[in-house]
């Protein structure tokens, strides 16, 4: 089981890392904090009520969905840095610690609900 969630929580980092790294440097700090900070609780509520959750019909299709959507908008993020040779971080042209946060916590949820499911 320890093997399963170490092997799923490698793509929390991933997400977390590419989300902060589109903000300067003085905020990545911080968002790489509350994706960590958040990634913890959401692990521990989702844990709570593993059970109630394994009877939801579809439930892992919708995290399925929403990460999807995470993957898509970071990827689309990365193009247009691609193509306009933008640094990651560009000063005052950036993300904002809000959105990467957001990000950040939307993949969370996704990821800490697939990681207890697996398990369980």
């Amino acid at each position: 089981m320890v093997a399963i969630d170490v092997a799923l929580a490698g793509d929390n980092a991933l997400v977390v890392g590419m989300a902060a790294a589109g903000l300067p440097p003085a905020l990545r700090t911080r968002a790489v904090l509350v994706g960590i900070i958040a990634a913890t609780l959401l692990r521990i509520v989702f844990s709570v009520f593993v059970l109630q959750l394994l009877q939801v019909v579809g439930l892992t299709a919708a995290g399925g969905l929403l990460l999807l959507w995470v993957a898509w908008k970071l990827w689309r993020e990365a193009a247009h840095h691609r193509e306009t040779d933008l640094p990651t971080a560009a000063p005052g042209g950036g993300k904002t610690l809000r959105q990467a946060v957001l990000q950040i916590v939307v993949a969370d949820v996704s990821m800490s609900l697939d990681n207890v499911l697996a398990v369980a």
